[in-house]
């Protein structure tokens, strides 16, 4: 399991090891391994070092330091060296001179229309916001691949947040310990390497779960298993309106190896042509006994829906909430009368889901979705999975992020099929959290196999599920 600090917890820890170290002693070591990670995406992407061309990109402070620095070991190699000093008054002395002395040069903006590779070290853990006009006029004119010092610039450490022009990198090269910045906008990192620097840090800001985490965690049946011990999850989604919410569901539930499904709902008809395994009923009162509830996915917002979550919220067992659930409960604060005390319940909205029920607490989601979602898990006591490119899951003590590692969960029905798959995991047993960080993780892969480099409805994602637990836990 990996991990992600805030900058601030960063920089205090780097602060002791640099008090203990010689002057200078970290900043060499930190760009050394940048040049290192420079010279093998030069041999990655042209073949070779000795005589390619690299841009430095340096603004003021350690970033554009450790950049300069690069530069001084890459000239070692033969590498044609060039700085673009941003900042010329504010440039790091130490890290000029020895690029000076090492041969490379002080150029203008255009030397990065000839580049093979841009280092990146304009701003470091201490800015804010966009990028100024003058380095965003430079990076326009980028067309080489990037290697990012820490973080692209431009893009906030702590919230991944771009509010304006900002870098791109291929690579990003990290130190000490990686920051939010890496999952919460992995697109714009790249591939990040992290560097080692000793520092003795807290728990993490937020945890990202592993394939290992996920093969541990997930539920397979044992040799005294049968299909009620494994996990009975009942399903209460779709209408006459939306019956492929409860198809979708159902069946992302069925492959998710969950024991026994159950469905309740007015689309018992479609549910049981396309899955014959499931017990489908026209109600709750008549579903039987479960595990764990879904509800909400197309199940619409009038009366008869809100009668369904009421009575799903006062079954005594463990629910994730989706859809019009969500909306449900935003218009219909009391429907939190009829759940149990202490039973966990998972809300798993998208961002104008989340707006509705967390607005009238006086919770906005802003740039910090990672502050946002906890902040909601803590004052409705539940579990939040907030949907988007990076999934946020939160509790009040405990915070996962999913970063997506590609764009094909975005089409209709993706959400209902996360449902499903987050369902059979309550059911079996795994706490909100973990069975959120599972889910997500499984739901991309799904995903990935499904689209296979073109376009995939939800149905296909359903039907890759079987493929993409099998490649997490085999």
């Amino acid at each position: 399991m990996q991990g992600a600090w805030s900058t601030s917890t960063i920089r205090d820890a780097e602060r002791l090891v640099l008090a203990a170290t010689a002057p200078g002693a970290l900043m060499r070591r930190a760009s050394h391994a940048v040049a290192l990670h420079a010279a093998r995406l030069l041999e990655r992407r042209t073949g070779g070092v000795s005589g390619r061309r690299v841009a430095l990109l340096v603004g003021a402070g350690d970033n554009g330091g450790d950049a300069l620095w690069a530069g001084a070991f890459l000239r070692k190699r033969s590498v044609g060296v060039t700085a673009v000093l941003l900042d010329p008054d504010r440039a790091h002395a130490e890290g000029l001179a020895a690029l000076k002395r090492a041969g490379g040069r002080v150029g203008t903006p255009a030397d990065v229309d000839f580049a093979d590779l841009v280092i990146d070290g304009i701003v470091g853990l201490s800015a804010r916001g966009p990028l100024r006009p003058d380095a965003a006029a430079v990076v326009s004119r980028v067309r080489a691949p990037v290697l990012a010092v820490d973080l692209p610039s431009g893009v906030d450490p702590d919230t991944g947040a771009v509010t304006g022009p900002a870098v791109t990198a291929d690579v990003t090269v990290t130190f000490g310990g990686r920051k939010p910045v890496h999952y919460l906008a992995a697109a714009r990192c790249g591939a990040v390497h992290l560097v080692d620097l000793g520092l003795d840090l807290p728990d993490p800001r937020f945890s990202v779960l592993s394939a290992e985490d996920v093969r541990s965690a997930w539920p397979l049946p044992g040799a005294d298993d049968d299909k009620y011990t494994q996990g009975v999850v009942g399903v209460a989604a779709g209408s006459s309106t939306y019956p492929g919410a409860a198809v979708l569901s159902v069946g992302a539930a069925v492959l998710a190896t969950s024991g026994l499904t159950r469905f309740a709902g007015s689309a018992a008809d479609e549910v049981r042509r396309r899955w014959p395994e499931v017990i489908a009923t026209g109600s709750i009162g008549d579903a039987g006994r479960v595990q764990a509830w879904v509800a909400g996915p197309g199940m619409g917002t009038g009366k008869a829906a809100r009668d369904v979550l009421g009575d799903v919220l006062g079954a005594g067992v463990p629910v994730c909430v989706d859809a019009d659930g969500i909306t449900l409960l935003a218009a219909h604060p009391d429907l939190w009368d009829a759940r149990d005390p202490g039973v966990p319940v998972l809300l798993t909205p998208h961002d104008r889901e989340f707006a509705r029920i967390a607005e009238p607490h006086g919770i906005t989601l802003g740039v910090d979705r990672v502050a946002a979602a906890a902040e909601l898990a803590a004052k409705l006591d539940v579990t939040v999975l907030l949907k988007g490119h990076a999934t946020v899951i939160a509790s009040a003590e405990r915070v996962l992020v999913n970063p997506a590692r590609s764009h094909w969960l975005a089409t209709a029905g993706s959400g209902d099929v996360l449902s499903g798959i987050l369902g059979a995991l309550l059911a079996a047993g795994l706490d909100p959290v973990l069975a959120g960080g599972c889910a997500a993780f499984v739901h991309v892969r799904a995903g990935e196999l499904a689209a296979r480099g073109a376009p995939a409805p939800a149905s296909a994602i359903v039907s890759a599920l079987p493929d993409a637990i099998r490649s997490v836990v085999s």
